[in-house]
């Protein structure tokens, strides 16, 4: 059963680690909330979208290993260097999650655009299948926000998706770019009012409506940042729901 209404999970969180290598992952609890919202599938169907590291075979095997001996079915698109599944439109709608890893959003942007992507992910939007990513797989859902896409020092993303239609600011307390060159692009107005996002904290939409910000580990938060009446952003701290 697909989600009652459109939704998107949008976070700067994913995976943990088990440890024994750097993509020996296990599935973080957030995976635990996307397939809920899916509907709570007895056999899931999920599908993983590497665009943003160049489809990194070594990532892709990762997100395999993260389910192995678990019920969700996992499949991957990758787009390099062609589409790894004869129909995109048809493996996308019979998923009930597709989950997009973190990298360039600004490349992942002009990829997807090139195979229609941004089309086909709208249609699953609407039809109930649940978007959710971390960090790219974030940015991308909405108009824009900061990235590193272009190099160390941090630049503005303004050509999202747009099914947000607001911003969103990632890696909010971990980056030290992050926070006051968001601020001052809402501010200015190069970026319209939007969430943002402290590692290991996730925004759930419904619709275009945010419904709650949920978080994998303590002291962390979403915030509301827009611009105010004397042209200064305003930020208002979110705080979220603890998983597990």
């Amino acid at each position: 059963m697909p989600a009652t209404t459109p939704t998107i999970l949008a976070t700067s969180m994913g995976f943990d680690s088990r440890g024994r290598g750097p993509y020996d992952w296990a599935p973080g609890p957030v995976f635990d909330l996307a397939l809920e919202l899916a509907g709570a599938p007895e056999q899931p169907r999920l599908c993983y979208l590497g665009t943003a590291t160049g489809d990194d075979p070594v990532r892709v095997a990762g997100v395999y290993g993260a389910f192995a001996g678990s019920a969700v079915r996992v499949s991957h698109l990758s787009l390099f260097p062609m589409p790894t599944v004869p129909d995109l439109r048809a493996h996308l709608l019979a998923q009930d999650v597709v989950w997009v890893g973190g990298g360039s959003v600004a490349n992942l942007l002009a990829v997807w655009r090139v195979h229609g992507l941004d089309e086909v992910l709208a249609e699953c939007w609407r039809a109930g299948v649940v978007l959710g990513g971390v960090s790219a797989g974030s940015l991308c859902w909405h108009v824009g926000g900061t990235t590193d896409s272009y190099g160390p020092d941090l630049r503005p993303v303004t050509n999202g998706l747009g099914l947000i239609p607001t911003s969103n600011g990632v890696h909010y307390d971990s980056e030290e770019q992050r926070r006051p060159l968001y601020q001052r692009l809402v501010a200015d107005g190069t970026l319209p009012a939007g969430h943002a996002t402290d590692d290991g904290v996730g925004l759930v939409y419904r619709g275009t409506t945010l419904v709650e910000a949920v978080a994998d580990r303590p002291g962390r938060a979403a915030y509301r940042v827009e611009r105010g009446p004397d042209g200064t952003a305003v930020e208002t701290r979110i705080e979220p729901r603890r998983l597990r």
